[in-house]
């Protein structure tokens, strides 16, 4: 099929304020192409409002990253369109992608829901997970069973100085812990923390899991020992 270039990502989608339809229904906010905080122009900040500051304090005044990853990544974005380089910002639940130079933001619709980061390799996915996490998630196993993490960025404020003999504190981006869904065919494990939250949704391999974990000394709140798990799930 013949591939649509980004330029009509930009016509096609331009600005656009109304609510879209996602995977298993989710809606956006707003599905608008360019971030609001890019509508100032070619010279646009990206930046947070602090309230303690009673201005907004661009990126680069606050200490750390609202991104997992600064740099832009090359990336498959739906089956149709040309890769573009995207990085997420874990802070918005945002996925910026370049053009001419400029960040702009895909919209969350379901021919964007999946992201394919080339290298390294990564897969950012939009889910309706039915609460406060729903967005985008990274895949960790794709399978019959998928595991999927999410990574969220908490913006601290300014503290004041207490008085003229104290320091104010910076502003600072701080990434939370993970969380970590699986998505069986059953439905999904929402932040998974025993036992037998996984044997509810196979209770046909109650034995065999419950040999696994014993066996492998499982902990659910590691990666790694997730990634085993499910993968031992798929197989």
């Amino acid at each position: 099929m013949k591939k649509v270039i980004i330029s009509i990502l930009l016509i096609s989608f331009s600005i656009t304020y109304s609510q879209n339809f996602t995977p298993s229904g989710y809606k956006s906010s707003y599905s608008s192409t360019l971030s609001v905080n890019s509508l100032g122009g070619d010279h646009a900040v990206f930046g947070v409002k602090s309230e303690n500051s009673g201005r907004s304090l661009k990126y680069d005044e606050i200490i750390g990253s609202p991104y997992h990853n600064t740099e832009f990544q090359l990336a498959k974005i739906s089956d149709n369109y040309e890769k573009a380089a995207v990085r997420y910002n874990s802070y918005l639940d945002e996925v910026e992608f370049q053009k001419d130079g400029k960040p702009l933001v895909l919209p969350k619709e379901e021919k964007f829901s999946r992201i394919e980061i080339t290298s390294p390799k990564n897969t950012i996915v939009l889910l309706d997970t039915k609460d406060e996490l729903s967005g985008y998630f990274f895949e960790l196993v794709h399978g019959s069973n998928v595991l999927y993490k999410k990574v969220k960025t908490k913006f601290n404020d300014v503290v004041p100085a207490a008085n003229s003999y104290a320091s104010e504190k910076a502003a600072f981006f701080r990434t939370l812990d993970p969380v970590y869904y699986i998505k069986t065919t059953k439905g999904l494990i929402r932040k998974t923390k025993k036992e037998k939250d996984i044997l509810l949704f196979f209770p046909e391999k109650k034995e065999a899991v419950e040999a696994f974990f014993k066996s492998n000394s499982i902990k659910l709140n590691k990666e790694e020992d997730l990634i085993k798990l499910v993968n031992f799930l798929n197989q």
